[in-house]
């Protein structure tokens, strides 16, 4: 018998040295909250930059799920008990989220492949 974490209720199945999207996603969780508008928001970059994957673990809220280790016995929250974990999108803090009018472009410097700044907004290219 494999080891669990409880997300909303329901037991999701971990392996070693899993982290808790990486549980979540492979129990076929591809989201777990969604935006003010209705989008949909899990696992975006993996590396605890863009905060799109957070949960409630053991009571502490806030976390990037693609950080934390997912221990046997851990309770993960996404914000809605009676959530479907198959589905489980539940609306994200409005708090917690920018507005799309004071989002500001920036340049990425020394980018994997490119020897030029790229331009980029909220972490999507816009050179093309």
């Amino acid at each position: 018998m494999s080891d669990t974490i409880l997300v909303d209720g329901r037991p999701v199945a971990v392996g070693p040295d899993q982290t808790v999207a990486a549980a979540l996603l492979a129990a076929g969780i591809r989201s777990w909250r969604t935006t003010r508008k209705g989008r949909p928001r899990g696992l975006f970059c993996g590396i605890g930059v863009c905060f799109d994957c957070l949960v409630t673990v053991n009571g502490r809220g806030s976390v990037r799920a693609c950080l934390v280790p997912a221990r046997p016995g851990d309770v993960v929250t996404t914000g809605r008990p009676d959530q479907e974990p198959a589905s489980a999108e539940v609306p994200a803090d409005p708090s917690a989220e920018v507005p799309a009018d004071a989002l500001v472009e920036e340049s990425v410097h020394g980018s994997v492949g490119s020897s030029v700044d790229t331009p980029v907004h909220h972490g999507r290219r816009t050179d093309g």
